[in-house]
């Protein structure tokens, strides 16, 4: 049975993050992420070259796929409904349905996961790494969502604890 995980940023902070992972037992770290870089100090820990010190450090593998990020156009859709529902990003609860059909339509459909499922290590588990605390509020629930129609891949969220 292939496992995997998937993990936000917001509520976490370097520390916690790292624990949470290597709680899972998380051996490589996919970033969905288009922009690499999260706003606010407290999530400095998160930039792309500190996240991957960290990660070296703690001897998690990381691998950018910029490949399933939603495009800025797609973000920005996404923004509209969170204003005109009143939530910000780091509040969301659940993703558009506008966005969640272009995103599957123009990045998911598109998108080749064999090459992912077939570099899943022998030992541990990968997990699928964007922002949003709550995956239902982002992409890569999608992403997992896939995974597990076509390769019956299992998820599990990983959240602060």
């Amino acid at each position: 049975m292939l496992r995997m995980a998937t993990i936000g940023v917001y509520g976490f902070d370097g520390e916690s993050y790292l624990q949470r992972l290597q709680q899972a037992n998380v051996r490589l770290l996919l970033d969905v992420r288009q922009r690499r870089g999260v706003r606010g100090p407290e999530y400095a820990w998160a930039n792309s070259r500190r996240l991957q010190a960290a990660l070296a450090e703690a001897r998690i593998a990381y691998e950018h796929h910029p490949e399933l990020a939603p495009t800025t156009e797609l973000r920005q859709l996404q923004y509209a409904e969170d204003d005109r529902r009143g939530v910000g990003k780091r509040s969301r609860r659940e993703l558009a349905a506008g966005y969640t059909r272009r995103y599957t339509s123009e990045i998911l459909d598109r998108a080749d996961l064999a090459p992912i499922v077939s570099a899943l290590p022998s030992s541990g588990t990968a997990a699928l790494f964007c922002v949003e605390a709550d995956p239902e509020a982002c992409h890569r629930s999608l992403v997992a969502q896939r995974l597990t129609e076509r390769y019956g891949v299992t998820f599990e969220h990983l959240r602060p604890l």
